[in-house]
């Protein structure tokens, strides 16, 4: 069952999508509130934590920052890419891969596992741009 989303929901969402990366809550809430002086911090930290657990967001952890998910990795483990020069954001589905994760966790007495995978390095852009230097 898809729960209707709230007009905070669908705002933020809209913000994620126009923006295409990774965005901070306050710089979803500075937007937003462009066209809405009123909305708070709470707010937006409801909508997205509402839009998370659906998995129409996901959440970068380590970089306190959100974006909205590619229609690949809803419902799928996403695996995010994360450029560390500038802040490209690549999305992969592995279905089967927060099994695996899980079970090897689950031998060592972990439960609970997230379905968004976090890697860090440089993307092709990046790369390239420092081999020509």
């Amino acid at each position: 069952m898809t729960l209707k989303a709230t007009r905070s929901q669908t705002d933020v969402l809209d913000v994620l999508r126009q923006h295409g990366g990774a965005l901070s809550a306050y710089d979803v809430l500075g937007t937003l509130r462009m066209t809405n002086p009123t909305i708070s911090a709470p707010t937006i930290y409801r909508a997205l934590a509402a839009l998370a657990a659906s998995g129409r967001v996901h959440r970068l952890a380590s970089v306190s920052a959100y974006i909205a998910a590619a229609p690949t990795t809803v419902g799928n483990t996403a695996i995010l890419s994360i450029c560390d020069d500038c802040g490209l954001v690549e999305q992969n589905a592995a279905p089967d891969l927060l099994t695996e994760l899980t079970k090897l966790a689950e031998q060592s007495g972990f439960s609970e596992m997230n379905d968004v995978i976090e890697l860090h390095g440089r993307c092709a852009s990046c790369v390239g741009s420092m081999e020509q230097a």
